[in-house]
């Protein structure tokens, strides 16, 4: 992976307000792979008590716009299906893990797993992105 567009991926999220108001956190980044991670804290608890669906796609969604934009051009969600499988304990630390499966020159699709820091399965996606032609404007 081009070190330039790695340096300047890390950097954009580490400055991202949405990221900074989840904690998201990008630990570990190469093309078409990325690892997303965060706490689970209590303000976000839905009605339930439980993990909000919102704060886990917030997790997955980073995961995604990270891995898909690793080769230095700009990709945009086309489609997301998740599938919600447990909630998470209080104060866990989740790790999102979005990882390539195919790419044309417009297209890229990815699985992308939330576990739990005891390795539990917490919600699987498959996402859909557009891969624009154009170069990342950060870098």
């Amino acid at each position: 992976m081009d070190e330039k567009v790695k340096e300047a991926i890390f950097r954009q999220v580490e400055k991202e307000p949405f990221a900074q108001k989840f904690g998201l956190k990008l630990t570990a980044l190469e093309e078409g792979y990325s690892r997303v991670e965060m706490i689970f804290t209590p303000d976000m608890e839905n009605i339930f008590g439980l993990a909000h669906g919102g704060a886990l796609f917030a997790l997955i969604d980073e995961a995604f716009e990270t891995a898909s934009n690793s080769y230095g051009t700009t990709a945009v969600a086309l489609n997301m299906n998740i599938i919600y499988v447990a909630s998470p304990a209080p104060g866990s630390r989740l790790i999102a893990e979005a990882r390539e499966f195919s790419r044309t020159n417009k297209t890229a699709n990815y699985d992308i797993k939330v576990v739990d820091d005891q390795g539990r399965l917490i919600t699987s996606c498959q996402a859909l992105a557009y891969r624009k032609e154009k170069p990342l404007p950060f870098i």
